[in-house]
């Protein structure tokens, strides 16, 4: 069976099941998921070069948060020196051990770091909410969609945008704004999600319904 064929199978057989749009709502957060030089830098083992087209992407989206005055969140992944808070992700996946603050691979990538005055939540695991007050944040800033860019698609970004729908959020992952270290898993999961979790959009759209946003105070 041809590519185009599985292709159209699986849409069809998504069709009326999933897929349906939950749309924008009316108070975002921009959240960037672990834009750390770890994924961007050629000679580190979680090296993913799509990862260095996201972050040239998400510059002026993150420029136009900023501009509109929506929240801007980042997370990132850090260990204590002995891996005891990495449990069993740790001992799953070894190459996790080198995210100590003391390597310089985990700073956050410059073209997107944070500002003096964005929260930076840290955590220990896939997901941005496990773990973290991430949830709390949000709910008391009234927001009602998170807006997520980053890295991996198939790893971190997926696990936020599982537990985001499953908190009540508005969930949007913005397709040129997320990477991975291989094309397969990248688009597997961007289907999976924009079939049953949330909407996969499109870098302009975003930029529209940023641009027109009036955030509630």
């Amino acid at each position: 069976m041809s590519q185009q064929n599985v292709q159209e199978n699986l849409q069809s057989n998504y069709q009326g099941v999933w897929g349906n749009r939950i749309g924008f709502g009316k108070k975002p957060v921009l959240l960037l998921v672990d834009f750390m030089q770890s994924y961007t830098t050629e000679t580190e083992p979680l090296f993913a070069p799509d990862v260095i087209k996201a972050v040239q992407e998400t510059k002026d989206i993150l420029e136009l948060a900023r501009e509109q005055d929506i929240l801007v969140i980042h997370t990132n992944i850090l260990y204590h020196p002995n891996q005891l808070d990495g449990g069993m992700w740790v001992k799953k996946s070894p190459v996790m051990a080198a995210m100590v603050a003391t390597n310089p691979a985990t700073q956050f990538c410059p073209e997107v770091k944070p500002l003096d005055g964005e929260l930076v939540i840290t955590k220990n695991y896939a997901s941005a909410f496990f773990g973290t007050s991430l949830a709390s944040i949000l709910s008391t800033q009234a927001i009602d969609t998170i807006v997520i860019v980053g890295c991996s698609t198939s790893g971190c970004v997926r696990a936020t945008a599982v537990d985001s729908v499953q908190h009540g959020f508005r969930t949007i992952v913005v397709r040129e704004c997320v990477g991975d270290r291989h094309q397969a898993p990248h688009e597997a999961n961007l289907f999976d999600i924009d079939s049953k979790y949330g909407d996969v959009v499109s870098k302009q759209e975003t930029v529209d319904y940023f641009q027109k946003i009036k955030v509630i105070k």
